[in-house]
This record gives C-alpha cells, sequence and structure tokens, in this order.
C-alpha cells in the first residue's frame, strides 16, 4: 500500500491541500487533558465537546473500522491588513479565518472529492468519513502525530512552513495505507519536538487581552474573544465587554504575537480565503444598520453567518461602545428598537459608554416601552453609568 499511500498524498496536493500526511489511528495521548479540561467547565456553553466526549479517545471509537487516517492543511493568511492593534476604533476587526469562503464547506468538499478519487483507484465503495472541525476526534494532535507542526502555547498547530495560519481536516478512511514517520503518541512530544519549539517565550499568553491563556495550553475559554463573539449566544459577560475592543469576530492577537507566525507565514494562494470587500476592516456604523436580508446577503457562505446578525450586531454593539464616539449614537438608537432583545440590550450598554445628551434622552424614552427585563436592567445600568459621570 506504500504506493497507493503516495499517490493519495500528491492527488491531495494536486487538490489544494497544502501539508498532509497519512498515520494510523489509535488512542490519543491528549485525551486525559481535555477530559479535564471540561470538567473544569472551560468549554462554557459548548455543550457538543461534552456530549461526545468519550469518542474522542481513539478514532477507533468515532470509527470502529478504521485503518488509516488522512490528515491535511490549508494555508490561510492573507496579510492585506495591519495587525488588530493597528486598526482605528471605528473599524471592525474579524478574524482572517473569516474573510473569505466558509473553510469547512472548501475543504470537505475537497477531502469528499479525494474520497471519490481513492474509491475510483481501489475499485472499493468505501465508508470514508472526512471532517473538517466537525468531528469528536482531537485533530491538531493527529496533526502534530502526523509531523504537520507541533502545538504551541496558544493551542494552535504551528507549522515550520506556514506558522499556524491553518486549517485541518481528516479523511478516515477502512483501508490500509503505509503510515509516514510520525511522532510517539507522548503529550511532551507534541509541544516540543524536532519541528519546533515555543521554548521560554509567552508572548501569546501576556498578549490576551482577556486573559484566556491561563498557562501554557490551557486556555479558558468562556474568556476568550473568539467564544465571546461566536460561540457564546447570549449577553456578552460585562466585564469582559471593555476587553473586546473592536473585535466583532474572532481573535487573532495570540497569532499576531507569536514569532513563528512573524518569520514563516506566507500568502495563500487559495482564493476562496481571500478577503471579500471590506471584511479585513469593515465599518462598524454601516454593520450596525444591517437588517436580516442585508446580514445573509454580505455573509452568504461565510463563516460570519454562524454568529447569525443578532450575535454578530451585539459585537458590533460592544465595539461601538468600546470606540466610544458620538458619531455611533444615531445607529445604537436605531438599535435600541431592534426586534432582537440581544440588540438592544448590548447598544444600551453602549449607549452608557457614550453618554451624549441624545444618548441619555433616547435610553429614558427605550426605558419606558422596554418589554423585556433584562433589556431593562441593561438601560437602567446605562442611564446610571451616564448620571454617575454627570452626564
Amino acid at each position: 500500500m506504500e504506493r497507493l499511500s503516495e499517490e493519495i498524498k500528491e492527488k491531495a496536493r494536486e487538490l489544494g491541500f497544502d501539508l498532509v500526511a497519512v498515520l494510523e489511528p489509535g488512542p490519543m495521548a491528549t485525551v486525559g487533558f481535555f477530559l479535564d479540561w471540561l470538567e473544569r467547565g472551560f468549554h462554557g456553553e459548548m455543550g457538543y465537546l461534552y456530549r461526545r466526549r468519550l469518542e474522542r479517545r481513539s478514532v477507533l471509537d468515532v470509527m470502529p473500522e478504521a485503518r488509516s487516517v488522512v490528515v491535511v492543511a490549508m494555508n490561510y493568511y492573507h496579510p492585506s491588513r495591519p495587525d488588530t492593534l493597528e486598526i482605528s476604533p471605528d473599524k471592525g476587526v474579524i478574524s482572517r479565518y473569516a474573510w473569505g469562503d466558509d473553510y469547512h464547506d472548501v475543504m470537505k468538499g475537497r477531502l469528499k472529492e479525494l474520497l471519490s478519487w481513492i474509491e475510483g483507484e481501489t475499485g472499493q465503495d468505501l465508508d470514508g468519513r472526512a471532517y473538517v472541525d466537525t468531528g469528536p476526534i482531537l485533530e491538531r494532535e493527529l496533526a502534530a502525530r502526523a509531523k504537520l507542526g507541533f502545538i504551541g502555547k496558544n493551542g494552535c498547530l504551528i507549522s515550520p512552513e506556514f506558522g499556524s495560519w491553518l486549517f485541518l481536516g481528516e479523511l478516515i478512511l477502512p483501508l490500509d495505507l503505509t503510515p509516514d514517520d510520525v511522532l510517539p503518541p507522548e503529550v511532551s512530544s507534541l509541544t516540543d519536538n524536532e519541528l519546533g519549539t515555543c521554548g521560554g517565550c509567552t508572548r501569546c499568553i501576556d498578549a490576551c487581552p482577556t486573559g484566556a491563556l491561563l498557562a501554557p495550553y490551557l486556555i479558558d475559554a468562556r474568556k476568550c474573544i473568539s467564544y465571546l463573539t461566536i460561540e457564546l449566544k447570549g449577553p456578552i459577560p460585562k466585564h469582559l465587554r471593555p476587553l473586546i475592543g473592536n473585535r466583532i469576530f474572532g481573535c487573532d492577537v495570540c497569532q499576531e504575537v507569536c514569532p513563528w507566525n512573524r518569520r514563516f507565514s506566507r500568502p495563500s494562494v487559495h482564493p476562496e480565503f481571500a478577503p471579500r470587500p471590506g471584511l479585513d476592516v469593515p465599518d462598524l456604523l454601516d454593520l450596525m444598520d444591517l437588517d436580516e436580508e442585508g446580514f445573509r446577503e454580505m455573509f452568504r457562505k461565510s463563516p460570519v453567518k454562524r454568529a447569525k446578525r443578532r450575535g454578530l450586531l451585539r459585537n458590533v454593539a460592544v465595539a461601538l461602545g468600546n470606540w466610544g464616539s458620538e458619531e455611533a449614537v444615531p445607529v445604537l438608537l436605531k438599535a435600541l428598537r431592534d426586534h432582537e432583545p440581544l440588540v438592544r440590550g448590548h447598544s444600551a450598554w453602549a449607549l452608557g459608554r457614550i453618554c451624549t445628551s441624545d444618548a441619555v434622552a433616547g435610553l429614558r424614552d427605550a426605558l419606558e416601552i422596554e418589554p423585556s427585563a433584562w433589556v431593562r436592567e441593561e438601560i437602567a445600568s446605562a442611564l446610571a453609568e451616564c448620571e454617575e459621570r454627570g452626564r
């Protein structure tokens, strides 16, 4: 099967995968760390991680008939904008991975195409499974074991060829293939090995805006801006809102400060991941004015659609409050009448950060007619904030 393994890897590269390797399925070295992470509640509201937690012990728990795993990666880095901290506060920051098409669709389609090609080559109808950040498997460990990179202190897979700007995917096959030379199944080999190491560097930990990186490799998702702006469906905790700044979908800070990325990242050759017009540095005021139809049109086939309109506008309202400009008052007052309580409540908070006379008057008027108890609390809190500041 050695020849077939090489042909599969060659075909994967033809399909656009930048990195590819083959390994055998087996027990996962990091499952104990993962289960402990879940028990400590660091996953927040991501219940799907907990529900299928035991399947992550081994690829064989997901697919007992598995004999090989083809692990792939695609580089998505596009350097078309400055780093996050250099962007004007009236612009929204969207994580680089979400500038273009949804990587789930792009990569899964290519993995299925690879599976069809393998079936044609072998003459077998294979019950293979393609996963792109969707299956109950520890894919970063698989990628590290397959020598696509090493796991950094920020939890990302870091490749000496591309840095950490990588999407990962897997094709699990009931087919005996010749595996590549892989790392031994020890946790330590996944973080410090022949491919690289973070050494004594803690730049990602030091730079995290919310302190979500508690220690090397340990992330409290409940504080992570990516979680807060994407996975969290309800209100963003008040004490974390000022720390989010103008990040409205995801966060790249821990990757932007990484020395490996600063040295080795290179532009992606995949047009699907190139930034759509305006998505690299969108205007906050324009985004806050999006209706449902406008949201669907702007983010069709985009990862941003995951947040839904109410989630994105919640994030934009927080960013406008952190900007603190009087220019934001008209759109925020309009948002106080939005049909989504989540949008109204965070818009009230933002107005409480600006506290012009128009903002205060609008908050008082909204308090008289607001049907949601939670939103009324947000409005009352915003008014109290303005009163304390003598506005």
